[in-house]
């Protein structure tokens, strides 16, 4: 009874004790969370309150300019589209396509798991790496020249990791007790996959698409690698032009001296955030798109 009494008493000493610490971490967490949230809203508010006045039509309708007044973003404008319509195009049908190997059709051997250390790899290798590659590859060896395609397929050497892994786990996270009975009915393998697995796994899939095509949208070192030009003031009227693309763009303005202030006229820094506050507003519209995708097929299927 005593020994009962004992072990009951050190049982709440315990339990109270990471109750605290879980308060405690629960507290920390929360905190870090609204630091995080408090640096981003300053970064948007300030964002908006340097490049909300100078948004108009003309800045969005313009090519640049030596002066900022007269400057636009309209060729980096078609070029993100270009590349980000692209890169998905490319990207996704493959990225599904290697996930759906890897995780239904590949053996558990030596090879797979050498595949799968290294797509994991990949995924954090810096992105000028990406650029150097495809220099030598799509530019030097293809002979496809510093146009859109070359840029295109760069940034989606750079989304294909992120691309594999989710639509991996996607595509892991659907019960098995599906795959057994469709097979119980006298599905084949790819039956199963293509009216089963994959209906299941493409919300998932989505969200991962997602996030390789807002990392390729804001992506600026592999297109200065490859050779993207910093002022443009064309649009390009073939995949193998010259093109240039909002993040470059930003970066210039951001670079270059600006002219002497004058009274109610932008400065290069001040179009400088309201092109990264159209950027913004870009990639909120290919999420919010992506979302509602989503959410389609969760309440479809």
């Amino acid at each position: 009874m005593k020994h009962s009494v004992l072990h009951q008493t050190e049982f709440s000493q315990h339990l109270a004790r990471r109750q605290r610490l879980g308060r405690v971490f629960s507290t920390f967490s929360l905190g870090a969370t609204l630091l995080g949230l408090f640096f981003l809203a300053l970064l948007l508010a300030g964002i908006f309150w340097i490049g909300l006045p100078w948004l108009n039509w003309n800045f969005l309708t313009n090519f640049p300019s030596r002066f900022p007044e007269e400057s636009g973003i309209l060729s980096a404008l078609v070029g993100s589209l270009l590349m980000g319509s692209l890169t998905v195009l490319i990207a996704f049908p493959i990225g599904i396509a290697a996930a759906i190997y890897l995780e239904e059709y590949a053996p558990n051997n030596w090879f797979t798991n050498f595949l799968q250390i290294n797509i994991a790899n990949l995924a954090g290798v810096p992105s000028i790496i990406y650029g150097l590659l495809g220099l030598g590859l799509f530019v030097s060896g293809l002979q496809l020249g510093r146009g859109v395609l070359a840029g295109a397929m760069t940034i989606s050497l750079l989304s294909l990791p992120v691309t594999i892994l989710s639509a991996r786990e996607a595509l892991r996270a659907v019960p098995d007790s599906i795959r057994q009975a469709a097979y119980a009915v006298g599905a084949t393998r790819w039956q199963v996959i293509r009216h089963h697995v994959l209906v299941y796994a493409f919300p998932g899939i989505l969200t991962g698409t997602i996030l390789a095509m807002a990392r390729a949208i804001g992506e600026t070192a592999p297109l200065i690698a490859i050779g993207a030009l910093v002022i443009v003031r064309f649009l390009p009227q073939n995949l193998m032009d010259y093109f240039t693309v909002l993040p470059i763009q930003i970066w210039n303005w951001t670079s270059v001296p600006d002219p002497p202030p004058a009274p109610g006229l932008p400065s290069f820094k001040d179009i400088a955030g309201t092109a990264s506050l159209v950027l913004l507003v870009l990639l909120l519209v290919f999420n919010t798109v992506a979302i509602i995708l989503r959410q389609k097929f969760q309440r479809r299927w």
